[in-house]
């Protein structure tokens, strides 16, 4: 395998990076898989990518994960501009919905970020260059392969990031155990929402640069969600009042 290709692994990963615009230069399948994976070598051969039947073992060297039989080789995410986000939702005539990630370093946590806000229609991510997970094949995994769809920034620093969304006319809300109960504000209009990183959550000098925190109350015994749990309820509630505005739903 090249060195500049990354490795996909498992049947629905590969699959949705079929359906995106991901590179697939090869698709691996085990010995005795053909009848199980069939709607993903149809797949392949409507879109002219190359299948290959392999000793299962020759699977495993490739990677570490569950593969369910199927490997696919690509050509690595492409990172997008923080511009490009934003040209999303313009295209969508939708106000923008970013989620920006401060120091996530869990590849499980990037990757259910990645998954549910491509799921439940934020336009895009922004995650920093340094100190923080980056896109692996244990993050597409874990995305079900929403990484070959959602749209996602690298940036150098999330400070200055912040300011250039709030130049951009966008409302900066980072999610912070002291601030708002996040249902008791209004999230409406053009939003990014700041996730801190495992532990130790929204650093200060980007909550400082945010316009406003929010907070999801505990009312359990255990003080705190995993920062993938918290972008879940977070984007939810966004959706929700979105839809409340637009007139999809009542509040009765």
């Amino acid at each position: 395998m090249d060195k500049n290709e990354d490795i996909i692994a498992g049947r629905n990963p590969v699959m949705e990076a079929m359906r995106s615009d991901a590179e697939i230069n090869k698709i691996l399948i085990a010995e005795g898989e053909g009848q199980a994976i069939k709607q993903i070598m149809g797949k392949a051969r409507e879109k002219g990518i190359p299948v290959e039947i392999a000793d299962k073992r020759k699977l495993d060297t490739l990677t570490d994960l569950n593969h369910q039989g199927v490997v696919a080789i690509v050509s690595p995410v492409k990172y997008v501009g923080l511009d490009s986000i934003l040209d999303y939702a313009r295209h969508r005539k939708e106000d923008p919905l970013i989620l920006i990630l401060d120091g996530i370093q869990d590849p499980a946590n990037l990757g259910s970020i990645i998954r549910t806000s491509e799921v439940m229609g934020a336009h895009g991510i922004v995650i920093p260059k340094h100190r923080s997970a980056n896109i692996t094949p244990a993050v597409s995994k874990v995305s079900a392969g929403a990484v070959y769809h959602q749209r996602i920034a690298r940036v150098s620093n999330i400070s200055q990031t912040i300011k250039a969304v709030r130049d951009k006319g966008l409302w900066t809300a980072a999610c912070d155990m002291d601030g708002e109960t996040y249902y008791a504000r209004d999230l409406t209009g053009p939003l990014a929402i700041v996730i801190g990183g495992e532990g130790t959550g929204v650093s200060k000098l980007v909550r400082d640069n945010c316009d406003f925190a929010i907070s999801i109350p505990m009312h359990g015994r255990v003080s705190s969600l995993n920062a993938g749990i918290a972008a879940a309820i977070t984007i939810s509630e966004v959706m929700r009042q979105r839809d409340m505005e637009n007139g999809r739903i009542s509040d009765s």
